[in-house]
């Protein structure tokens, strides 16, 4: 199958688009939720479960049945039945990925009862595009496909995502959830609505004590804080963060952090090549907003904090520091590892690092 065109910011605007229209009551007959990520997938289907139908018509007109424990001839039957003293009558199909033959939904889907809305949740992958199935449910219905943010995407959606919460995040406390949480948008949802019940009243602004307090990462010992202390050359500040991240492997994946250096190296390789081309070529160095577009940043205070940190680094040692942050990606994952720990592991490669 070929690969999807769809990216997290059109799943986004999507996403987004059929919540407020669920929420005005202008439904679609059939709505096919797919794809990897299971956040938008679970929040329509609950955003649909709970706006259709008042709580005690739920009792008589919805249904929630599972892909394991059913047929697709019994979907479809639910399907046309007539509702029970109401307009509608909502059926949710979920975890439709399971269900034998799916394809003989489009009995259903090409001519679905405009008195029913069949919610298909597909999660783990799409349905295929060329079936008659999926034609049914964009002809008919709404699809939605939801793919997983990369690790560039996830920081601007989550601000925006605490702001619609009426409230803003710190740049660290942002980067210690990200770095912790990585692009698991259920995971990092339930993370903040933790958090957010148990701020004080009146609280607006999210800081790193918030998120060491309720989510557990520590503000002095995280990702944030080593990439810092690297790229500031505070060597015995780093290697006290590694001694830290060995003592409590389970919550400092050393894959987690090799990724947040190569991000950070990355930034800097960007920010050095920018700058040699102003000096020996005469091309003009990118305005500020310019350069977040490159770098993919959407704060100017980190930006400045990436201009200063490439000063202390010339791109040669940036370039070998790139091959050696591959080089250990491939011993985190068990390659040439030699049976060392992810703790031994990463004090190697910041000793190296800090050789360069």
């Amino acid at each position: 199958m070929a690969k999807s065109a769809v990216k997290f910011k059109d799943t986004v605007s999507e996403y987004e688009r059929l919540a407020r229209e669920i929420r005005s009551r202008k439904f679609a007959p059939v709505y096919l939720l797919m794809g990897e990520e299971s956040y938008f997938i679970d929040s329509l289907a609950d955003l649909l479960a709970a706006t259709v139908l008042d709580e005690a018509a739920r009792a008589f007109n919805q249904i929630t049945v599972y892909g394991r424990d059913t047929e697709a001839g019994q979907v479809v039957n639910l399907c046309r039945q007539m509702p029970m003293m109401g307009s509608y009558q909502v059926v949710i199909l979920k975890e439709a990925q399971q269900l034998r033959g799916i394809e003989r939904l489009s009995l259903y889907t090409q001519k679905p009862s405009p008195t029913t809305i069949l919610v298909i949740c597909h999660k783990e992958k799409n349905v295929d595009k060329r079936s008659a199935f999926y034609k049914g449910c964009t002809a008919n219905g709404a699809v939605l496909e939801s793919v997983r943010p990369r690790d560039y995407e996830i920081a601007s959606w989550l601000q925006q995502f605490i702001r619609e919460r009426g409230l803003t995040i710190d740049a660290k406390a942002l980067s210690m959830l990200t770095d912790h949480l990585g692009t698991d948008i259920a995971k990092i949802s339930n993370e903040l609505h933790k958090l957010t019940v148990s701020l004080p009243e009146g609280t607006t602004r999210i800081t790193d004590a918030d998120i060491e307090a309720n989510i557990g990462i520590s503000k002095d010992f995280n990702n944030f804080e080593l990439c810092k202390a690297v790229a500031t050359r505070d060597m015995a500040r780093a290697l006290m963060i590694a001694d830290h991240f060995a003592r409590n492997p389970k919550d400092n994946p050393l894959l987690l952090t090799i990724m947040a250096l190569f991000g950070q190296f990355r930034d800097l390789f960007v920010v050095n090549y920018l700058g040699w081309l102003s000096r020996r070529k005469g091309r003009p160095f990118p305005q500020d907003q310019e350069l977040m577009r490159i770098l993919r940043k959407n704060n100017t205070f980190v930006l400045g904090e990436i201009k200063q940190n490439a000063a202390r680094w010339d791109n040669r040692k940036v370039f070998n520091i790139l091959g050696l942050l591959r080089e250990y990606d491939a011993k985190s994952k068990g390659l040439n590892s030699g049976g060392a720990s992810d703790g031994e592991l990463l004090r190697e490669l910041l000793l190296k690092i800090f050789l360069q």
